[in-house]
């Protein structure tokens, strides 16, 4: 299966209330407490499996209770300061932080601890599998540990049949069939491709059907499965 870089628009903000809970609902329902407990989190599980939706929904939650959320990911560079004002930490993709980014998360560890702020991390893999240093290690399997589970095809089905209900939009069993088979069952990249296709669609005045799904990754310039 591919996950294709797609330009596409932002869809809608992640948040607790928009996150399909399927088998994940103890990691929702311990997540959605404001203000959280100072216990450090860590979450595991495959790409799509929702780590970074619910990061990002903790730090939209502290937003709108007027508050603020550290969030570092292998995408930030070193140095990364701690601020006293922040009331959580997230730090996402644990497990691709190279060295000096490593050294800064368990700097961040002993921030929080000292402050007494929870901190919420996720990951592909538990733990105690992270190929990182052994005193971050051993911060990251210290606290709570949720692993979560993709949504099951059905579920996936489900949710994607009621968005295009919702846009007016007819989604044959065909089109469904090509989307779960030959991209990565990952919810939001999944609603972000329907987001795109329903403009293209209207743009192009056609209906939602295969070759319209083909021509639109075409000429997007991605190549096709």
């Amino acid at each position: 299966m591919k996950q294709l870089p797609l330009l596409m628009s932002a869809g809608p903000t992640p948040g607790f209330e928009n996150f399909v809970t399927g088998r994940n609902a103890q990691a929702l329902d311990h997540l959605s407490r404001w203000p959280l407990p100072a216990t450090p989190v860590y979450l595991w599980g495959p790409a799509g499996s929702g780590k970074s939706h619910l990061l990002q929904a903790l730090a939209r939650q502290s937003e709108l209770h007027g508050e603020r959320v550290g969030g570092f990911s292998p995408r930030d560079a070193t140095p990364w300061a701690f601020d006293e004002s922040w009331r959580a930490i997230v730090l996402d993709d644990c497990d691709g932080f190279d060295e000096a980014q490593q050294h800064a998360a368990f700097a961040l560890f002993v921030e929080a601890a000292t402050h007494g702020l929870p901190v919420v991390a996720a990951g592909s893999v538990p733990p105690v599998d992270l190929r990182v240093r052994d005193d971050l290690r051993t911060r990251l399997g210290w606290g709570l540990v949720f692993q979560l589970e993709p949504l099951s095809e059905s579920e996936v089905r489900a949710v994607l049949r009621r968005e295009a209900d919702r846009r007016g939009i007819f989604l044959s069993d065909e089109v469904m069939g090509y989307l779960l088979t030959r991209f990565a069952r990952d919810l939001g990249f999944l609603m972000t491709l329907l987001d795109r296709l329903d403009t293209f669609a209207l743009a192009n005045q056609r209906a939602v059907t295969v070759p319209l799904l083909k021509q639109m990754l075409a000429e997007g310039g991605h190549d096709m499965p």
